[in-house]
C-alpha cells in the first residue's frame, strides 16, 4: 500500500501514524501520578471556562453585537458542545495527556498532531497571558473601589492602552507558575476553593440584575447585523476555552473512562448556563450597545479608536468598561455589591491562569516523551514529581507577554489555536469509528455522523470570523512550528526506525 507523502524543503516525510496501543504503552511506561476524581475534574474544567470570558471579554461582545452577544453565546456555546462529545470519546479511548495533540497522532498522523500541538501551544500560552492581563483590570480596580489607591497607567498597562507595562500581569503568571510546580493535588485543591468563589460572585450578579431587567434594552437586537452576532462568537468563543484542558489531565485522573467524559460535559453544562443569565442580566439592566465613531462609523474594541470613543461619552457604557460585570451592578445601585464583585473576580481568576498554563505543561509533556520536543522537558521534579522544567518556561514566557500586549488580540489569537485543535478532534472521532471501530469506548457519541460533521462545520465558522490580523499571526506561528518540525522533531521522534515510519 502506498503511504501518503509531503513535500517540505525538498525532502519526503510519510504522515507517520502512532497506534493507539503505542502511545497508550508509552504512557504507561512515563506515566504522570493518577490522583484526581470526577468532582475534582469538572471542578478544573470549571475553573477553566469561566473567567476572563464573561468577567471582561462581554465588554468586547457588546461592542461586536450589541444585545446580540446572546446570541453569539449560544452559537459559541453550540459549537463548544458538539465538540466536547468528540472530545469526551476520544479521551476515554486515550486517556493519556496530550488532548487533541495525542488523538491527531493517533489518527492523522505525526505532521498533523505537531501542527495540532503547535496550536495548542499557541491556545493554552495566549489564553495564560489574556487571563493575566484581564486580573490585573479588577486588581486595579480593587484597589481603587476597597483602598482608594490607585496605580500608574504606566505600571498597569500595556503600551496598548497608553502604559509602559502590566506588572499585575506578570505577577499574577508568576504565582500560578510557582503554584503548578508544587504539585497537581495542591493545585487541584487551591482550583477547588477558587471556582466555588466565581460560582458564587455569578450567583449574586444573577439574583441582583435579573429582576431589573427591562425589554427595552434588548433593542435593538442586533444593530451590527448578523456579521456581528457571528464575529462576537468567536471572539466570545474564548469564554469557553478550557473544557479541553480537562482531556490533558486524563493520565492524572481515576478512573478515566468514567470520569474525563463526567468532566468535560457537565462543566460544558454549568457554566453554559451561567453565562446565559449572566448576559441576559447584563444586557436587560444597562443595554449592550456599542460605541461609534465619528459619523457613527465601526470602531474595534480596543483600538485608539475605540479608546477615543469612549472618551467622548464618558466611558458610560458596557462596551467600554474594564470591569463589566461590576460596572453594571454600579450602574444600577449596588456599588459595595460591585466591590465584591470585582473582589470576587480578583481572587477567581487566577484558577483560569492555573489550568491555561496546567494544559500547556502537560502539553509540552506529552510532546517532549515523543521526541518531539527535547526530552529535558518531561523530567519530573524529585519532590514534587511534577514537570518543573516545562511549567517553569512556560511560566516565564506568559509573564513576558502578558506585561505587554492587550487582552482582546490576545484571547482571539487564543482562539485560533483552540479552533483548529477542536477540528481535528471532531475529524478524528470519525475517522476511528471506520478505522478502529472495535476498540472499547468508555463513552461513545450517540448520531456521530450528525455530531461530528457539526462540530467540524462549527469550528470552521468561527474560525474564518476572527479578524484577519488574528489569522495572519496563526498562519506565521504555524509556519514557524513546521520549521522547528523540520529542523528537531521529525529526526528525534520516537517513530524513527519503527516498521513504516
Amino acid at each position: 500500500m502506498v503511504k501518503p507523502m509531503l513535500v517540505l524543503q525538498g525532502h519526503y516525510m510519510n504522515w507517520r501514524v502512532k497506534s493507539l496501543d503505542d502511545i497508550l504503552a508509552t504512557a504507561e511506561r512515563r506515566s504522570l501520578t493518577r490522583s484526581l476524581g470526577g468532582f475534582q475534574l469538572m471542578m478544573l474544567g470549571v475553573g477553566a471556562i469561566i473567567g476572563t470570558g464573561i468577567f471582561v471579554l462581554t465588554a468586547e461582545a457588546a461592542q461586536k453585537a450589541g444585545p446580540g452577544m446572546m446570541a453569539s453565546f449560544v452559537l459559541a456555546g453550540f459549537v463548544c458542545a458538539v465538540t466536547a462529545l468528540c472530545y469526551a470519546e476520544l479521551a476515554s479511548m486515550v486517556p493519556v495527556s496530550g488532548s487533541a495533540y495525542t488523538y491527531s497522532y493517533a489518527v492523522l498522523g505525526e505532521l498533523v498532531a505537531w501542527i495540532v500541538g503547535w496550536a495548542l501551544v499557541l491556545e493554552y500560552a495566549v489564553a495564560a497571558c489574556a487571563v493575566s492581563v484581564g486580573w490585573s483590570n479588577y486588581f486595579v480596580g480593587v484597589l481603587h473601589r476597597l483602598l482608594h489607591i490607585d496605580l500608574p497607567v504606566a505600571l498597569t498597562k500595556g503600551p496598548y492602552a497608553g502604559g509602559v507595562i502590566n506588572l499585575p500581569a506578570m505577577a499574577i503568571a508568576l504565582f500560578c507558575m510557582w503554584l503548578l510546580i508544587i504539585g497537581t493535588r495542591e493545585s487541584a485543591r487551591v482550583n477547588a476553593v477558587l471556582v466555588s468563589i466565581k460560582i458564587t460572585a455569578l450567583a449574586v450578579f444573577i439574583v441582583l440584575a435579573i429582576p431589573m431587567i427591562r425589554a427595552e434594552n434588548f433593542e435593538p437586537f442586533r444593530p451590527l447585523g448578523n456579521l456581528g452576532v457571528v464575529s462576537a462568537a468567536s471572539s466570545i468563543f474564548f469564554a469557553y476555552v478550557g473544557f479541553d484542558a480537562v482531556s490533558t489531565a486524563a493520565e492524572e485522573t481515576r478512573n478515566p473512562q468514567r470520569n474525563v467524559p463526567i468532566g468535560l460535559i457537565g462543566s460544558l453544562v454549568i457554566c453554559t448556563a451561567f453565562y446565559l443569565l449572566v448576559a441576559s442580566g447584563a444586557i436587560g439592566t444597562i443595554g449592550a450597545q456599542p460605541v461609534f465613531g465619528p459619523n457613527h462609523t465601526i470602531v474595534s474594541p480596543g483600538s485608539p479608536e475605540f479608546h477615543a470613543a469612549c472618551r467622548d461619552t464618558g466611558g458610560q457604557l458596557l462596551a467600554c468598561s474594564d470591569e463589566p460585570l461590576a460596572f453594571v451592578l454600579q450602574q444600577i445601585g449596588y456599588n459595595k455589591i460591585a466591590g465584591l464583585i470585582g473582589l470576587a473576580a480578583f481572587l477567581a481568576l487566577p484558577s483560569v491562569i492555573l489550568m491555561m498554563l496546567f494544559g500547556q505543561t502537560r502539553l509540552f509533556f506529552a510532546m517532549a516523551r515523543d521526541g518531539l520536543l527535547p526530552r529535558f522537558l518531561n523530567k519530573l521534579h524529585p519532590k514534587y514529581h511534577t514537570p518543573h522544567v516545562v511549567t517553569l518556561i512556560t511560566g516565564l514566557t506568559v509573564t513576558v507577554f502578558a506585561g505587554f500586549f492587550p487582552v482582546g488580540l490576545l484571547a482571539d489569537v487564543s482562539n485560533s489555536g483552540t479552533l483548529t485543535a477542536f477540528f481535528m478532534v471532531s475529524l478524528g472521532v470519525m475517522i476511528l469509528r471506520v478505522r478502529d471501530a472495535g476498540r472499547r469506548r468508555g463513552f461513545r457519541v450517540q448520531a456521530i455522523w450528525l455530531v461530528g460533521p457539526l462540530a467540524a462545520i462549527g469550528c470552521l465558522l468561527l474560525f474564518i470570523n476572527l479578524p484577519l490580523k488574528t489569522n495572519f499571526i496563526f498562519l506565521g506561528w504555524t509556519a514557524i512550528g513546521l520549521v522547528v518540525y523540520r529542523l528537531y522533531g521529525y529526526s528525534h521522534s520516537d517513530m524513527n526506525g519503527k516498521p513504516g515510519a
